[in-house]
């Protein structure tokens, strides 16, 4: 097996527009949430969000591109940009053997639902021929390669909010079947519109609290319900050899991706874990590690009362006897969806590298379920780590585990 590296990331989050700064507010405790101020929800009973409000898309894309684009793919591609960068690539050189794997829940959704209510308020029934490139999930992906000349395979994947995680896997795969030297892989999201904020309102998934310091806080005994983020993230994964030869700095290791599902329900995971416990425990298998060498977990802990629940007695089982530290960063950044699937392994790569995990923000007193269980709050701690896992999990019964290392 080809042992598959990262040499680029790239991060645009909430609490920040690219990796190092969202590292540092990350560790520092900073919040993302706040008010949700980006429409008239008076009538939605949801007063919170994770918003990014100082992005500006013709900093990072042509401003003809930055018009025709999407939010989410504005995020796709700044994420993308900044990890080309610092990977080094000469895209032009490698094109052919260059690809990409997009991954998002609901792409355009916020445009679709915009485009409707202009046409229902106005009468107009014209509607602008830029409309389904904006809304297309793959169109983020196309964006980004016509850009850089990437000319390899290009994938976009949607299978809910593990379509970060399950991005990297396929990457992986890509790379592993020669189909590619080096692929990108990167998530993005943008749903915050009144349209997706009223549905999960009414499924009650979304936390009704008014004080943005306590709308999400991952297994405490007071979560009521997540917190919509928004972003985006990339990785470029390559060949250990590809890296080598062409010189490139070694950011770090995917060691295994798995992917499977509950087959149980579409929104409710499976009450005893046994998909989310599965994958972690094939993630581990196919890493060639055991259960007490991962050293972190970031966890999908979104702050919903059952979600997290299963997923702490999961995490139990596999990681029983271990000392592994586990704590939920969706208190600082919201749920980015797709974009968290990527945000969330740099995360784990960066604990690896920089020894520093970051805290469950917002939780105070753990639910009696997480008893046993190393869940780090209050603040970031410094601990020499080997590897780490992250989790998404998401609706569909949709399970994804990836593991890093620094090494």
């Amino acid at each position: 097996m080809k042992r598959i590296v990262i040499s680029g990331m790239g991060a645009v989050t909430p609490i920040g527009g690219c990796v190092a700064d969202f590292w540092k507010n990350l560790t520092a405790g900073m919040s993302g949430i706040g008010k949700l101020t980006r429409f008239d929800n008076a009538e939605i009973p949801v007063r919170v969000a994770a918003l990014i409000n100082d992005f500006h898309p013709e900093e990072h894309m042509p401003r003809r591109l930055a018009k025709d684009s999407s939010l989410f793919s504005q995020y796709a591609f700044a994420a993308a940009a900044e990890a080309l960068r610092q990977s080094g690539l000469d895209t032009a050189a490698e094109a052919w053997r260059t690809g990409i794997v997009m991954g998002t829940a609901m792409s355009g959704v916020t445009d679709i639902a915009k485009t409707q209510e202009e046409m229902s308020l106005s009468g107009e029934s014209k509607v602008s021929p830029r409309f389904v490139p904006r809304i297309l999930g793959n169109i983020a992906a196309a964006q980004i390669a016509i850009e850089y000349g990437l000319k390899g395979p290009s994938m976009t994947v949607s299978t809910a909010c593990s379509s970060g995680g399950d991005a990297i896997k396929i990457a992986a795969m890509m790379l592993q079947a020669g189909e590619a030297d080096t692929m990108l892989a990167v998530g993005a999201e943008s749903i915050i519109c009144p349209l997706v904020t009223s549905s999960l309102s009414m499924a009650k998934a979304l936390s009704r609290e008014e004080d943005p310091g306590l709308a999400c806080c991952p297994f405490d005994i007071r979560r009521n319900g997540f917190v919509m983020g928004e972003g985006g993230g990339a990785l470029v994964l390559e060949t250990e050899e590809h890296a080598k030869a062409r010189g490139a700095e070694i950011l770090g290791y995917v060691l295994a991706a798995a992917n499977n599902n509950d087959a149980y329900h579409v929104t409710s995971p499976a009450p005893d874990g046994h998909g989310a416990r599965a994958c972690m425990e094939a993630a581990l298998e196919r890493s060639g590690l055991k259960a007490s060498d991962i050293g972190y977990i970031n966890a999908h802990g979104t702050s919903t009362p059952v979600g997290d629940s299963i997923e702490i007695a999961a995490i139990k089982e596999v990681f029983e006897g271990c000392r592994t530290a586990v704590s939920s960063t969706k208190a600082a950044t919201g749920h980015m969806m797709g974009a968290g699937g990527i945000t969330e392994v740099i995360t784990c790569l960066l604990a690896c590298r920089e020894g520093v995990l970051p805290a469950t923000m917002n939780t105070s007193e753990l639910d009696l379920a997480c008893a046993g269980v190393d869940i780090i709050t209050g603040s970031a701690r410094r601990s020499g780590i080997r590897a780490a896992m992250s989790n998404a999990f998401g609706f569909g019964g949709q399970n994804s585990s990836i593991i890093v290392s620094a090494e």
